[in-house]
Order: structure tokens, then sequence, then C-alpha cells
């Protein structure tokens, strides 16, 4: 499983290319691209390995075809592109996530753990100013997690 962390800038030339920073880049070595798609609540492109839209498109089957979560689902397959490597590590964002992600002339990726997202960068750090957590907030999540893995609490 991949780990995407640190937050990298760069630019973004008039054919919508932009470099995916090394560090991405070593994650995704095996699949020689990722998948992307427009972020659901926030004006982002998310960025998932293959793995991970694998586990998506299994979820699916949990679900009735007709349901509302398998439209949703759904929604975002349909979204989702598989964007490959140039020989200079770049891809070419599709003007439809650029358009989602307000992106101009340069991009911001952010590592988020097992995926990472692709933001303008005037909109990152508005988020970033937004959603800055605090300590207690983030010692609040470790704890969560660990709970929900099965893990002993004092």
């Amino acid at each position: 499983m991949p780990l995407f962390l640190s937050s990298y800038a760069n630019k973004v030339d008039k054919k919508g290319r932009v470099s995916v920073p090394a560090s991405f880049r070593a994650e995704l070595e095996h699949l020689n691209g990722f998948v992307a798609f427009p972020h659901t609540e926030h004006a982002c492109i998310e960025g998932w390995d293959r793995s991970r839209m694998d586990e998506l498109a299994e979820a699916m089957d949990q679900f009735s075809p007709l349901s509302e979560e398998s439209d949703a689902l759904g929604y975002l397959m349909g979204k989702a592109r598989v964007l490959p490597f140039d020989p200079e590590g770049r891809v070419i964002l599709p003007p439809y996530l650029i358009e989602t992600a307000g992106i101009t002339d340069s991009a911001v990726f952010v590592g988020r753990g097992k995926s990472f997202q692709i933001w303008d960068p005037e909109r990152h750090a508005a988020f970033e100013t937004r959603i800055k957590p605090s300590s207690a907030i983030v010692a609040k999540a470790i704890s969560l997690g660990r709970t929900r893995r099965g893990a002993v609490h004092e």
C-alpha cells in the first residue's frame, strides 16, 4: 500500500501537463500512473493508486445495483480517469479535472497517507487555514483509529 506524505507545488503548462512529485511517483511505480477523480466535497482532485480504486469497486458489490450508494460509487467510477506518466514523470490533467479544482498555472500535490489531492495553490491555502486541526482533534482522531483497529486503551 502506498504512503503519500508532504506537499509539493509544481507548474502546470498550457497543455495541462504537471510533474508528479518524485516521492509520489516512487509510490506509484508499479502502475506508471494513478487514478484521478473530482473530490466530492472540496474543489480539488483526488489521486489514488489502482488497488485503492479496486477496493471502491469491491464496495459497490455490497449494495443493490439500484441503490443510492451504488449510484454514488458509480458516479465516482464514471468521473475517474487513469493518468499515465510520460517519460519526464508528468501527467496530463484532463480539462474537466482542471476546471473542478480551479487550477491555472500551478498545482499543489498534498499527501494524505493512502491517497493524495491536487489543489489550486490559493484554494489549498484557504482550505488549510480553515481546517487546521488542534492537537486535541489530532489526538482524538488517532485514538479513534486505534479503537477501530481493536487496540486496547489504558
